[in-house]
C-alpha cells in the first residue's frame, strides 16, 4: 500500500474539520490531496483520534510482519517436504 503524504494528525484534522462543515473542495486543496483521496481516507479512519490512528498504523504493521513470517515458514515446510520424499524409497 502507498504511504500518505500526511501525517496522523493532518489526517485526523482534515476529517474533523470537514466534518465541523469546512468544503471538502478547498480542504483537499489546502492540504495537497485529490477529493478522491479524502472520500478514501474518511472511509478509512472516519471517527478515529490521533491516538488510535496511529495504533491501527503499529497494527497494520505487525500484520504484515507476520504475514511475511508465515509465508516464509509455508516455503520451508514446502522444501522440506520435498527433501523427505526425495530420500524415501517409493
Amino acid at each position: 500500500m502507498k504511504t500518505s503524504k500526511l501525517s496522523d494528525t493532518k489526517i485526523v484534522e482534515l476529517l474533523k474539520r470537514v466534518e465541523a462543515g469546512e468544503s471538502i473542495d478547498v480542504m483537499a486543496r489546502h492540504y495537497g490531496i485529490s477529493t478522491s483521496t479524502y472520500y478514501v481516507l474518511k472511509e478509512r479512519y472516519g471517527g478515529m483520534e490521533v491516538s488510535q490512528l496511529k495504533q491501527l498504523k503499529i497494527l497494520e504493521q505487525e500484520n504484515a510482519q507476520l504475514k511475511k513470517m508465515y509465508a516464509d515458514a509455508q516455503i520451508e515446510i514446502v522444501a522440506l517436504k520435498d527433501v523427505i520424499e526425495k530420500k524415501l524409497p517409493t
